[in-house]
């Protein structure tokens, strides 16, 4: 499609639109903080538990990127 392998393609898909979804998930989580009133740890223990999983899957293409570096 359009000259790109499917390897690419997914490739793609994996880094920008899984790091875009990323980024909208943080601002799910901002969003339930302010509804919900958390405050300041509040808001933090919800962006530390929630977003956990998100600094794991970064972290894993910089220790990949270090690698191969």
């Amino acid at each position: 499609m359009f000259g790109f392998t499917e390897a690419q393609i997914s490739g793609f898909g994996l880094t920008f639109g899984l790091g875009a979804f990323m980024l909208y998930m943080l601002f799910i989580i901002g969003q339930l903080a302010w509804e919900s009133k958390a405050g300041k740890f509040g808001t933090f223990v919800m962006f530390l538990g929630l977003g956990l999983g998100m600094v794991g899957f970064a972290a894993k293409y910089v220790i990949q990127w270090l690698i191969e570096k």
